[in-house]
């Protein structure tokens, strides 16, 4: 139940978002909240909310509809898990949803988030310099059964100096670190070495987070030797399908 900026900036992947406020909206309650009093803002929220409660009602019976009509049950969340999820809750029960609410909120989910860059997991290193195909062998070792996370698909970037031509935007710090570590989480489940391919820690504009960086390096990595041409041959596939104009600046970059 957060607002289209929140949710924008980063949210718990796959999440569906319904705000209660928008940009605008939460602007104004915060304000009030903070400089007159947590009564006046609820006063404020409910004439924002009222005329969105059956919109609200219908957007969640939509998204049961496509999701799985026989399974009515809702999980909401708001920054803190406070009023703005307390309300919608309250809606949602009374029309007949079976609704939880995530206790602590988003935040909640950002701690959780930050702690999973600490567990210690074995790790397996896929080297290779550019144009080796490393994400092509690790997506053949993942259909093979071997836990593997794509640092560069969830950074929405290739690694490299050319590496977000042709690829949408990449997500925020924070969106990166929430994706990663749902990733994590689900390889963790496999009780397998996991395999991850040779980053340095900056991916075009996102970070590794330093505590999972660090167990990289640690572990052993297994370069792939492929010689020049084969590479050359690679790179002139892969990318000389781009813009023209975005390879040239790209290799002035690596200048």
């Amino acid at each position: 139940m957060r607002s289209e900026a929140e949710f924008n900036h980063a949210h718990i992947p796959s999440a569906n978002n319904l705000p209660l406020f928008n940009n605008e909206e939460r602007a104004v309650v915060g304000t009030i909240y903070k400089q007159q009093s947590r009564e006046l803002a609820i006063k404020k929220g409910l004439e924002y909310f009222g005329p969105k409660m059956k919109d609200m009602a219908v957007f969640a019976e939509d998204l049961i509809a496509k999701t799985d009509p026989s399974n009515k049950i809702l999980l909401i969340h708001c920054w803190r898990g406070g009023m703005r999820s307390a309300g919608i809750a309250w809606l949602l029960d009374l029309y007949g949803f079976k609704v939880y609410t995530l206790v602590g909120g988003y935040k909640a989910f950002r701690n959780w988030v930050l702690t999973q860059f600490l567990n210690k997991e074995k790790f397996r290193i896929l080297g290779g310099y550019t144009g080796s195909g490393k994400t092509i062998v690790l997506s053949a070792l993942k259909e093979k059964g071997a836990a593997v996370v794509d640092l560069e698909g969830l950074a929405g970037h290739k690694g490299s100096a050319f590496g977000n031509i042709g690829l949408p935007k990449q997500p925020s710090q924070e969106m990166f670190e929430n994706l990663l570590s749902q990733a994590l989480a689900q390889q963790e489940k496999l009780n397998q070495v996991i395999w991850v391919e040779d980053e340095s820690q900056r991916i075009g504009t996102v970070m590794i987070p330093n505590a999972f960086f660090d167990q990289i390096k640690k572990s052993t990595c297994y370069f792939m030797r492929i010689p020049f041409e084969e590479r050359l041959h690679f790179i002139v596939t892969h990318y000389g399908i781009y813009n023209k104009e975005s390879l040239m600046a790209a290799t002035l970059r690596i200048q």
